[in-house]
Order: C-alpha cells, then sequence, then structure tokens
C-alpha cells in the first residue's frame, strides 16, 4: 500500500541535524531493525510520538527537538489489524516481543525475522500498533501506530523530507562542541 501523510519524531537536540538519517537505529538496532540495518521510526500523531519517547513510562523529558515529517512512500505493509496480520501471516506476539531481551541473549528476537522477511519480499517498511507501554490502549488504529520505514529518500516512491521551512535544523553537529 501507499502511505501518505504527516508524521512526528522526537530526537536528542545533539542529533537534530541528521533528521532523516536512521543510523542510531542502524547502530543500535530496533523494535522492527537488526543492527546493521537502517530504520526510520515515524509516529503518526504528536501523543503518539511522546509515547514512544517515554516508552510509556511516567518519567521527565529529557530535551528534545520535534520533527514533522511529510511522507508519501509506497510498498508500506499495514499490520495495524489482526485481520492485516493474519493476511501477512504474522503474530502480534511476534511484533511484541521482548526483541530488546531477546537480543542482549544472543537470540533472534521474532521481531526481526518479520523485518528481514518482509524487506526480503521488496517491502519498504510497516505501519505498526504501538508497543510502549503503558500507552492507552483503549486507543485503536491510527491513534496508536507507528510508521517505520527501511527504504526512504528524497525521491518518489519513497519521498520522506523534514518539515523545516524557516531553516532552524542545524546542518551538523559543531554547534554541540
Amino acid at each position: 500500500m501507499r502511505f501518505s501523510g504527516r508524521c512526528y519524531r522526537a530526537h536528542d537536540p545533539k542529533w537534530a541535524f541528521s533528521s532523516l538519517s536512521g543510523d542510531g537505529a542502524k547502530l543500535h538496532g530496533g523494535r522492527f531493525n537488526p543492527k546493521g540495518v537502517a530504520a526510520l521510526y515515524l509516529a503518526l500523531t504528536i501523543e503518539g510520538m511522546f509515547a514512544e519517547m517515554s516508552h510509556g513510562f511516567a518519567h521527565r523529558f529529557e530535551p528534545l527537538t520535534v520533527c514533522e515529517y511529510d511522507v508519501d512512500v509506497d510498498d508500506i505493509v499495514d499490520l495495524r489489524t489482526e485481520r492485516a496480520r493474519k493476511a501477512e501471516g504474522v503474530s502480534l506476539a511476534g511484533m511484541d516481543c521482548a526483541w530488546l531481551y531477546d537480543a542482549s541473549c544472543g537470540r533472534q528476537p521474532r521481531s526481526w525475522e518479520l523485518s528481514m522477511s518482509l524487506i526480503g519480499r521488496g517491502a519498504a517498511g510497516i505501519l505498526a500498533p504501538s508497543f510502549a507501554s503503558g500507552y492507552r490502549r483503549q486507543l485503536v488504529g491510527f491513534e496508536r501506530a507507528n510508521l517505520v520505514l527501511w527504504k526512504w529518500g528524497p525521491d518518489l516512491p519513497y519521498r520522506v523530507s523534514v518539515c523545516d521551512p524557516s531553516s532552524r535544523l542545524p546542518k551538523d553537529q559543531s554547534s554541540w562542541s
């Protein structure tokens, strides 16, 4: 499917100059990308972005640079509903696995297996429910979803751009030395 819309992401201000990079996810891995695979994690709502940044825990936020993105990407697999997951042969339990614990124990997380399978089939990314702990579970669909991209760039069919009309984002990390 094609996803076209606005998304949100919060950055450590030190890395805001690299707002379209998936390098942090590539270096550390994430729920839907093993180490070595770049990924761009975006929330579909501002509320969802804050839930993801806090991991659903009630603690004070560190300073963040919040960015809005314009996204127009093809080859997205929508895994927000049980019906869609079943059609793709994906289980919610596999997506909601303890990926960080599994990886730290040297086991391949099921969510990484899912991602690598979808990437191998040509998927540019997924729409996935949020797994932030404590996030309001009564919200459904759009309100609790994230877009995870494995293919993105400045051009169609995988266009992603950060909204910065006043050029406020830093151009490099020199402002943090």
